[in-house]
């Protein structure tokens, strides 16, 4: 396979959320997309969604096509037989086995033997769902973040079976898709990302629960701290940054302390059990007024499209081009 996006058809099977948002990237990217609907709900609210995305792409000047000439590309179909031709399918369904291992076999019957099959999944490794296909070496796992058509994120996973020249292969196509793609070469769950934020996730939980601090205070925090830098730097490069040794001091005293709790937060497990789903129905760890949580909603889209752009202006290799412009 060449490197062309234009003669790569791919497949997305899942037309949520996340799954027309990466059908919205790849369209921008060139590729001619097939998407399958497996709930034939999101048939007819598929395309107004992915037309809008494409939209707001071109009114932002990251795609120079118009939207009406991009969405030629895009077949909206219920029918798997029509994946045939794709060179890859990515599997955007619910994180339950069952579900993904009877995709995996309409998938495998209506594409050849060359196709590679790749999951979005954030929970479950990609060991276990290469299991479930006839062809295990040619699985991965493509992990994106929401909003896929604008963030930078994205994570190309081996899973043990994998043959490491797909997610090679797959590592440098998806820089053609607006990515600065990671590489997992071996499977973990949770991957690279997830892990680093559920760490996260789970001391923001036991500072609250304990008492240390407010949901509002703890947010404020990353905003102003953690999020203050991390588009410029990951964990590693801030230390760099900001002083090695120092960190070494710390983490003696720090780490011993940390939460390494292994139960569901009650925090969480109550605003679930009241049928909180955060801003998609305004109950969550906030409590959103009228009309609230779809500000915050549009918010984030807007701010997605202007942190990108910000991110653009300082890629990883922002420094070693302006050493090169220096020499």
């Amino acid at each position: 396979m060449g490197l062309t996006t234009e003669t790569i058809p791919v497949g997305v099977v899942g037309l949520g959320l996340m799954g027309c948002s990466i059908v919205t990237c790849l369209l921008a990217a060139g590729h001619p997309v097939v998407a399958v609907a497996p709930i034939p709900a999101d048939v007819p609210t598929a395309e107004p969604r992915i037309s809008h995305h494409l939209t707001d792409l071109h009114s932002h000047g990251i795609l120079t096509e118009l939207p009406g000439a991009v969405l030629a590309r895009l077949t909206v179909t219920e029918d798997y037989a029509d994946l045939r031709n794709c060179r890859l399918v990515i599997e955007c369904t619910l994180e339950s086995l069952a579900i993904k291992r009877r995709v995996y076999t309409l998938i495998e019957n209506a594409v050849d033997d060359e196709t590679v099959i790749a999951s979005n999944t954030s929970a479950i490794p990609i060991s276990d769902l290469q299991q479930e296909t006839q062809r295990p070496q040619r699985f991965i796992g493509l992990h994106w973040a929401e909003p896929s058509h604008t963030t930078r994120f994205l994570e190309v996973i081996c899973g043990d079976q994998t043959a490491l020249v797909y997610a090679e292969f797959f590592y440098t196509l998806s820089q053609q898709w607006g990515k600065e793609p990671t590489l997992v070469r071996k499977d973990i769950r949770g991957f690279i990302a997830n892990r680093l934020m559920y760490a996260m996730y789970r001391e923001a939980f036991d500072l609250v629960e304990k008492g240390y601090a407010t949901v509002e205070d703890v947010d404020r925090a990353c905003r102003n701290n953690t999020g203050y830098w991390m588009t410029l730097a990951g964990v590693f490069r801030w230390m760099d940054l900001t002083g090695v040794p120092a960190y070494l001091n710390v983490l003696k005293d720090l780490f011993p302390t940390l939460s390494n709790r292994t139960d569901v937060p009650p925090l969480i497990q109550d605003i679930v059990d009241r049928g909180g789903r955060g801003v998609a129905n305004g109950i969550g760890f906030y409590d959103y007024a009228p009309g609230e949580a779809e500000a915050w909603r549009k918010t984030f889209e807007q701010f997605s499209f202007e942190i990108r752009e910000l991110a653009l202006r300082y890629p990883a290799d922002v420094v070693k081009k302006q050493l090169d412009e220096d020499a």
